[in-house]
């Protein structure tokens, strides 16, 4: 479990489980959420994460899909399927953390 603050400056906990929905968390906060929580999800060898945004307009869908764009250890994202959300949902797949060699 890990824990992000929200716009009020409340300590909102979070668990590392490759599900992380963004309902709770205004549009600003994304550029510092999204790779926070995926890196801690490689941490914990978690490969495949399931970003919740909603269905709604589609700005938030948007958003995320930008921001997994620009970060390099994301080696893919598209839509969920039906079964994990559809459009309401985008599956990022990351690439693992390097082992660092032992002196």
């Amino acid at each position: 479990m890990s824990e992000l603050n929200d716009e009020d400056g409340d300590a909102i906990p979070i668990p590392i489980d490759g599900a992380l929905d963004l309902h709770a968390f205004s549009p600003g906060e994304l550029g510092e959420l999204i790779p926070e929580y995926l890196g801690a999800c490689r941490e914990q060898g978690i490969l495949e994460v399931r970003i919740i945004h909603g269905k709604g307009r589609g700005a938030l869908r948007r958003s995320v899909q930008a921001i997994l764009a620009r970060l390099p250890f994301v080696l893919d994202h598209h839509l969920a399927g039906e079964g994990r959300g559809g459009w309401g949902a985008t599956m990022a797949v990351l690439a693992p953390l390097e082992r660092r060699e032992k002196d």
